[in-house]
């Protein structure tokens, strides 16, 4: 029984694409469809809708008014069942002719800028909120035609119930914990220039890594140095960046940046940090996974996915990022964290566990329809 792999769009890299890597993995005979892919791979099996052969892929907000009816008319497919990676409308793909297939859907999140605007900055605009209640209508609606759903946390999968009045189980997604655990110390395996970057930071510190745009909070991160009197280093790269190292010469913090880590730099930053501090309210959160794959003690939200990958006085902290007394205990309290105990963890979360969980959650959904 062929399948049909759907995503919204294949960006460079994103957790999103992780998971359409690992179900093309899983599933080798099913072709993938998608709006567009801005990744110029030239992998056959990937199909582009037509608003990809318009200026309309380089504009995504000019684009949305035309995705949903996009999705509602996919070309005819000999595929007998649709594998869904959905963060925006893909779960709304329906192909042309035939009856509706049985439709498998890994939710990432419905779209926050529709339906959670507070925690993104791109529904706040005043055509997203005029725009919002026609799209939240539409989106329920297909939502609700049926389908297999699994959310990518537990807080996901609650949003999943408001938002659209569906059930979904949780399938956490893929996180490279065995090549972050495998060969020994990366700060080994540097290269002469990253060296020489490691070498010029402290020998400990409060990391905070990720893009460099407001939801990610890293001001929180310079902050916590403040209060708890330890350096900081700020790892990545974005827009927020100027914004950042004007907050860190304000904070009286000792503050360091490092611009565009390669992968060895980022996983010996894990190793050498104090504590990996994660304030953002993310939907699961790859990187506090990471920083745990490298025995790193995390500092997380209490609220959000993190909450349910780092387990609260083992492998970290979870704090009220608002709360100073919050940041200075969980800074002393990790360092009794047991960094094999977050190794351990971190394995739970590995591409192969969600490669395996994948599987059987297709394969059983298929083979309990077939006994119907």
């Amino acid at each position: 029984m062929p399948g049909l792999i759907v995503h919204e769009w294949i960006a460079q890299s994103g957790g999103s694409e992780k998971v359409v890597e690992a179900f093309a993995r899983v599933f080798p005979d099913a072709d993938v469809r998608c709006l567009w892919d801005e990744t110029g791979s030239g992998d056959t099996r990937v199909k582009e809708s037509w608003i990809g052969r318009t200026p309309l892929r380089r504009h995504k907000a000019l684009a949305l008014p035309f995705m949903p009816v996009t999705w509602r008319a996919l070309p005819p497919t000999d595929a007998d069942w649709l594998l869904v990676s959905s963060h925006l409308f893909a779960h709304h793909a329906r192909p042309r002719g035939g009856s509706q297939k049985p439709r498998f859907v890994y939710v990432h999140s419905p779209a926050r800028y529709i339906w959670e605007p507070a925690l993104d900055e791109r529904g706040r605009t005043l055509l997203a909120r005029m725009m919002a209640p026609s799209f939240r209508w539409i989106d329920r609606k297909r939502a609700q035609e049926g389908g297999n759903f699994v959310a990518n946390s537990d807080f996901v999968r609650q949003r999943i119930a408001r938002s659209w009045d569906v059930d979904a189980t949780v399938i956490y997604p893929p996180v490279d914990v065995r090549k972050i655990q495998g060969g020994g110390s990366w700060q080994e395996r540097l290269s002469a220039d990253d060296e020489r970057i490691l070498s010029q930071l402290p020998p400990s510190f409060l990391l905070g890594a990720s893009r460099f745009v407001p939801y990610k909070r890293l001001d929180d991160v310079i902050r916590a140095g403040r209060i708890t009197g330890f350096p900081v280093v700020i790892a990545g790269d974005g827009p927020d960046e100027p914004r950042l190292r004007s907050l860190a010469r304000e904070s009286g913090a000792l503050v360091h940046f490092v611009i565009r880590p390669s992968d060895e730099l980022l996983y010996s930053l894990y190793e050498r940090c104090h504590a990996y501090v994660f304030p953002a309210i993310e939907d699961f959160g790859i990187m506090p996974v990471e920083a745990m794959a490298a025995g790193a003690a995390v500092i997380a939200n209490r609220t959000g996915g993190a909450a349910e990958s780092v387990v609260d006085g083992v492998t970290g902290r979870l704090v009220d990022f608002a709360s100073p007394a919050d940041l200075s205990a969980a800074a002393a309290a990790v360092a009794d964290a047991h960094r094999e105990a977050a190794r351990t963890r971190a394995l739970e979360f590995d591409v192969a566990e969600f490669e395996l969980r994948i599987r059987r959650w297709v394969t059983e959904g298929l083979n309990a329809r077939v006994a119907q």
